[in-house]
């Protein structure tokens, strides 16, 4: 693998999880969408070398060209594009009911989440 190709993945996944975590959601939608590029960048360079068109019968196996990096960057991209699209829907739907586009954590996530809401303390109070 090429050392730039290498770099490139590895600061496109380093900023895109640096964004994911965010608590805005523009920030996210642009996180996923790094860490969507990343994986094509990867895939690309996980191909190898370029050759010939797989075509039987054209050129030797060995200097072919593998098609299945090329048929998984395709598919990632579509998945990508799919899940970018989602995550804006949300996004703007957000920014509809509330204003801004910050997620805020759910009252509910916190309740369960206090250390004086186990389940094992919440029987024992309920049967004295």
């Amino acid at each position: 693998m090429n050392g730039a190709l290498l770099l490139a993945v590895g600061g496109l996944t380093a900023v895109g999880l640096y964004l994911v975590t965010g608590r805005s959601l523009s920030r996210i939608v642009l996180g996923y969408s790094l860490l969507g590029h990343a994986t094509v960048v990867a895939l690309i360079a996980a191909g190898g070398p370029a050759g010939r068109p797989p075509i039987a019968g054209q050129a030797e196996p060995e200097a072919m060209a593998n098609p299945l990096p090329q048929a998984l960057t395709l598919t990632a991209i579509v998945i990508s594009f799919g899940l970018t699209l989602f995550l804006l829907a949300l996004a703007r739907r957000q920014r509809t009911i509330t204003g801004d586009d910050l997620v805020e954590d759910d009252l509910e996530d916190r309740r369960i989440a206090a250390p004086d809401s186990l389940p094992g303390e919440q029987e024992n109070q309920a049967a004295t």
